[in-house]
């Protein structure tokens, strides 16, 4: 699935190309149409003339001549500019462009991302629809609403289904030009309330529909099956209020649906937190977070120029580390990474082994120390503000998540349920995890941790730093954490996890669990 800004930026270029290309062709048919049309009008202006008087106009020579020369000779020209085709040089480019084009899996992947915005920074289809998000924004496109909803509907996704078929009909409703009718829009919206229990509501849009094409057939199936159900339904309600069984009330009002089947405990928290909300930084924790010029112990090379520290969060303890990468290494880690960006993958904990989630969308990229100087540069300077060994630690993975990108709440570290989490890397667990801010992000893109109720922005530039396991190696449960969807914008992040192996003499053991 395409997620990341370079890919997407080709896609731009590749379709500017295409445009140029088309441009082009339709140059090229005005231009023989043109030719066309002055022979037709010369043609025209002569014929009429000629017509007029023909004994006279014939019995010039030259008209004579010209007359046998044109049906024998320049209406055979005609013929071939009129046949000739002009298609060939679009077609061709189009043909070569085409390999690079997204898929329906791309499509579908994107029409999800704009869901997932919608349902983490409760977003209404209309905002979505005109393009109005939070943050300064170039040229903004209209969402095709129809388009939003059939992709939930082919998901079975009737909650969204619902939401975006809605706003397709109100925008038919007030005069929107729409390559969708009504009709169809209805049978979809109909079917989508149906399937979440509003038996009432469907009958009344499929009563709406037959209004339009009083011979939809399934329309007309339907309207039976609801009648018959809402009838049965009555009798049922009627026989247990006779019955003494319950009082015949007032229907209840129409409760609110929500979203189907979320596997995902913390949801609320999390989508909380990514709009800002509910992050438990009190008066008194935040009496407790100080900014200070580190070197680490008087670490050699921060001695004289210390870093600029900051605490972000207390427990567990999160640092942030200002104006510790530049803009030339930054740009020197996304040009290394951009050709190898791939789809992200995460640890299975029953095999072991990197696979790709639905769960985390975003594309990555591992740098290795040997292979450019300004990565060995990095690991050096993480080792030396951290004072870890970055001999067992892992490459330094490069991440773009770009519009809906996210990473869900996870652990860094693998848990006692998960013992062959790292297994094949022989480095034991990871002790703690570095990461870099590489751009700013107009909206939405914050780390949070939903247990704690902590969020941590993007400042380009800076890095966090928290360990995931106690001295006494046991795993820090409160460093669950997420990469909340990017809103508007395009994050660059790149992390570095660190493993126990190494660490020995440098993060000796506790004595206590939670040491």
């Amino acid at each position: 699935i395409r997620t990341d800004f370079s890919q997407m930026t080709d896609l731009l270029y590749t379709e500017k190309d295409l445009v140029t290309s088309l441009k082009d062709y339709v140059q090229a048919e005005e231009s023989k149409l043109e030719k066309i049309k002055k022979w037709a009008d010369k043609l025209d202006s002569l014929s009429a003339t000629a017509t007029q008087d023909p004994e006279g106009f014939l019995g010039h020579p030259v008209n004579a001549f010209k007359l046998m020369k044109r049906l024998n000779t320049e209406w055979a020209e005609l013929e071939s500019l009129v046949l000739k085709d002009m298609t060939d040089v679009f077609i061709s480019n189009l043909t070569i462009q085409r390999q690079y084009f997204p898929t329906n899996e791309d499509q579908t992947g994107a029409a999800k991302a704009l869901l997932r915005l919608q349902d983490t920074y409760q977003l209404d289809t209309n905002t979505i629809s005109t393009g109005n998000l939070p943050g300064e924004q170039m040229a903004k496109e209209q969402v095709d609403c129809f388009e939003l909803g059939k992709i939930a509907y082919t998901e079975a996704d009737y909650y969204h289904t619902e939401l975006w078929m809605a706003q397709a009909l109100k925008q038919l409703d007030e005069g929107e030009e729409s390559a969708v009718d009504k009709v169809t829009v209805l049978d979809y919206l109909s079917y989508a309330i149906y399937q979440q229990g509003e038996m009432e509501r469907a009958l009344e849009l499929t009563n709406r529909l037959l209004e339009i094409d009083p011979d939809h057939q399934r329309a007309n199936s339907n309207v039976k099956y609801f009648e018959y159900q809402l009838k049965k339904q009555h009798q049922e309600e009627s026989e247990k209020a006779m019955k003494g069984q319950e009082k015949r009330e007032k229907r209840a009002p129409k409760t609110k649906r929500k979203r189907t089947n979320d596997p995902l405990p913390e949801r609320n928290r999390y989508e909380q937190l990514c709009r800002g909300e509910g992050v438990k930084l009190t008066p008194r924790r935040q009496s407790r977070l100080f900014c200070r010029y580190f070197d680490n112990g008087r670490s050699p090379r921060y001695l004289l120029g210390p870093v600029k520290q900051e605490d972000e969060w207390d427990s567990p303890r999160i640092v942030r580390y200002h104006d510790i990468i530049s803009e030339s290494e930054i740009a020197t880690v996304k040009e290394l990474a951009k050709p190898r960006l791939r789809r992200a993958t995460v640890h299975d904990p029953q095999t072991g082994e990197l696979t790709t989630a639905q769960y985390r969308v975003s594309k990555s990229a591992w740098l290795t120390a040997y292979e450019h100087p300004v990565v060995a540069k990095i690991n050096q300077r993480i080792e030396d503000i951290t004072g870890l060994n970055m001999d067992t630690a892992e490459e330094l993975q490069v991440a773009n998540y770009g519009v809906g990108g996210q990473y869900e709440p996870h652990f860094d570290f693998g848990r006692k349920d998960e013992p062959d989490a790292f297994k094949e890397l022989g480095t034991g667990n990871r002790i703690a995890t570095w990461l870099f801010y590489m751009s700013n992000v107009t909206a939405g893109g914050a780390t949070v941790f939903p247990d704690v109720g902590a969020a941590v922005w993007p400042i380009k530039g800076t890095a966090v730093f928290w360990y995931n396991l106690f001295a006494s190696g046991e795993g820090d449960y409160s460093t669950r954490h997420a990469a909340c969807p990017v809103l508007v914008g395009n994050k660059w992040v790149s992390n570095k996890w660190i493993h126990e192996r190494g660490q020995e003499f440098r993060r000796p053991c506790g004595l206590t669990e939670v040491e």
